[in-house]
């Protein structure tokens, strides 16, 4: 594969396998810009960077079954694909990478693309194929996606259990990057889950105590400060988890859970009431986050260990009508999922103004169970979910407004033919007007005078008006009859005008050769104009006769839109309804857990308030 073409590739590969922007991290060296040869490729690739997707898979698709990419092929599958990841057709897509790469293609190229689809595989879910794509790779990658590589390696193992691989990996990561960040605290995390608390301590200390520059590595400070002290306080280190605890933010995305374990590292020694500081604080939150109900049943807990019954009591009761309250806005909730009204109302406020893998939801929308939704967006196959039930939404009202623009291609078909009628007769006259015919036979008749002129040197055919009028002028001078007089003086004038006409002579001698050809070249390129003029009237009568023959053609293609259409809006809305009922499932599975959880916290609520009604009953019989 020629250079030019190979950094082509590269650059579709590094810039259009649509991987998060989040997941993605250019590497060191800049692609070479795109040549673009085919103006539909440049078509297509406007609306690709103006991140319209589904306009540009359209016109991509088009252009690719009218052969229209030809200069492109490569380059305009490897768009495809990245426009099919964005879709989340990880299949399709995968299946365009690898036909690609059973190509000669370079090894840089292919290995970048193994690491891709690795990246692509690994969100989706599919752990096998991702560890397999990283098999694959077998160059060394540029140092930012080599280093990303190595991480995503990492991960696959944590994931699929093999700690002391993962850990064998990470303990040799070179360099203070960002990454290394990562790097560390994924160790940690190998090193707690397979048990070795004490050297994951010092790893995740050091990070949780770290200062960081940016809103990432802040948040990871956090995650870090929560996995050691949660790690702590399952290994019993009551009073070292603490520390960690504290460092995380308090209005951070972890706060929650690390003020909950706070408030249980003090209660696990004893400080019931240091540990109702930040449970308190607890209370107050969204009674969603599983960290603000446990909350709701510690403070009692901490309270009744307090000897304060009466208001253990009373934070009992909070809690159980609070249970209660919550659970019967979730069963509302749920009503409102199962009946299609919560997603017709979530696409009724949302504007479809982007599709694909970038679309972030900006807003919650309105109602009583965008606070659910918060909750359920965090979960992976819910947002996905999301994604593709808008995705097909944006579609549906897309063959809509095809569906209405059909009416608009038959009018403007109908107004061609209109103007073509109305063209016709003046075109039809201009053409007879033209005599064709008549030019090619004076073009014939010039030929054989230039051949007549050639074969007999007729050097005074050639001559300008100029020269043809001083011919005529020094030949009428020798007709003169003075001129005739045997005296020196008309012999003197004879020679001057022989002189003169011998002059001219020799000029138009001399020049007959440059001109004759001149003469000739133009009346060839006359010659070739008139071919092209027969060529372009043969291609005018052609057009006249299969215009009306055009017209029939789009008319049938304009009428077979509609039922073709329509046949595609019936299989979005049948994919539409199982999506929905996806999300439906996903969504009161969630929320089934939700309550069910809320139910369990009830019953040991009622268990504790009971218990601390049979105290209070026996403290005053004894008191009697």
């Amino acid at each position: 594969m020629p250079a030019r073409r190979s950094s082509r590739l590269s650059l579709c590969v590094a810039l259009m396998c649509a991987v998060p922007p989040s997941l993605v991290h250019a590497g060191g060296n800049d692609p070479e810009p795109i040549t673009v040869e085919d103006p539909h490729y440049g078509e297509v690739l406007y609306y690709f960077y103006q991140e319209d997707y589904f306009p540009a898979i359209v016109r991509l698709l088009a252009a690719q079954r009218q052969s229209q990419l030809d200069a492109h092929a490569d380059q305009a599958e490897l768009l495809k694909g990245g426009l099919y990841l964005s879709y989340g057709n990880h299949l399709e897509a995968a299946g365009i990478f690898e036909r690609l790469l059973a190509d000669n293609v370079g090894s840089g190229i292919r290995d970048r693309t193994w690491f891709f689809l690795a990246k692509i595989w690994r969100h989706r879910g599919y752990l096998d194929k991702s560890r397999q794509a990283l098999a694959n790779i077998e160059g060394e990658l540029p140092d930012e996606l080599r280093r990303e590589a190595s991480m995503l390696r990492a991960q696959l193992m944590i994931d699929g259990g093999e700690y002391d691989r993962a850990i064998g990996l990470l303990e040799n990561w070179k360099g203070r990057s960002e990454w290394a960040s990562y790097a560390r605290f994924n160790l940690g995390v190998a090193l707690v889950r397979s048990g070795r608390i004490e050297a994951a301590q010092k790893i995740l200390d050091d990070l949780g105590d770290m200062n960081p520059f940016n809103e990432e590595l802040t948040a990871l400070r956090d995650k870090a400060n929560l996995a050691l002290g949660y790690a702590l306080l399952q290994d019993g280190r009551h009073r070292a988890a603490k520390a960690p605890l504290q460092r995380v933010r308090l209005e951070g995305p972890f706060s929650n859970k690390a003020l909950l374990g706070v408030g249980w590292a003090d209660a696990e020694i004893h400080s019931y009431r240091r540990a109702l500081v930040p449970w308190m604080e607890l209370r107050s939150r969204d009674l969603l986050d599983p960290a603000v109900q446990e909350s709701m049943l510690a403070i009692p807990y901490a309270l009744a260990k307090l000897d304060s019954i009466s208001q253990a009591a009373d934070h009992y009761l909070n809690a159980v009508e609070a249970f209660y309250e919550e659970a019967g806005r979730i069963d509302r909730t749920i009503g409102r999922i199962e009946s299609g009204r919560f997603f017709d109302d979530f696409l009724a406020d949302d504007p479809l103004d982007s599709t694909g893998w970038y679309w972030r939801l900006e807003a919650l929308p309105e109602g009583p169970e965008a606070r659910y939704l918060f909750h359920l967006l965090s979960t992976h196959a819910f947002q996905e979910g999301l994604k593709n039930y808008r995705d097909l939404a944006y579609l549906r009202n897309n063959l809509d407004e095809w569906r209405r623009n059909i009416g608009v291609y038959a009018d403007m078909l109908e107004t061609r033919r209109l103007a073509y009628r109305e063209r016709l007769p003046r075109a039809q006259a201009a053409l007879e007007r033209a005599d064709l015919e008549g030019m090619i036979d004076r073009k014939l008749e010039f030929d054989a005078l230039l051949n007549h002129i050639e074969s007999s040197r007729d050097w005074l055919a050639l001559a300008d008006e100029r020269e043809f009028e001083l011919w005529g002028e020094i030949s009428g001078l020798e007709q003169t009859l003075a001129l005739a007089a045997d005296i020196p003086e008309a012999e003197e004038v004879r020679d001057k005008i022989r002189l003169l006409k011998g002059v001219l002579q020799w000029q138009l001698e001399r020049e007959f050769k440059h001109r004759l050809w001149r003469i000739r070249r133009d009346l060839r390129e006359t010659g070739e104009a008139l071919v092209e003029t027969q060529r372009s009237r043969r291609q005018v009568d052609g057009s006249i006769a299969g215009q009306p023959l055009e017209f029939d053609a789009f008319g049938t293609r304009v009428g077979g839109l509609a039922p073709r259409i329509d046949d595609l809006r019936l299989r979005v809305e049948g994919t539409m309804a199982e999506q929905r009922a996806f999300l439906q499932s996903i969504a009161v599975g969630e929320l089934s857990a939700q309550k069910q959880r809320l139910d369990v916290y009830t019953v040991q609520a009622r268990f504790a308030l009971a218990a601390i009604y049979d105290m209070a009953a026996a403290v005053g019989e004894v008191s009697e």
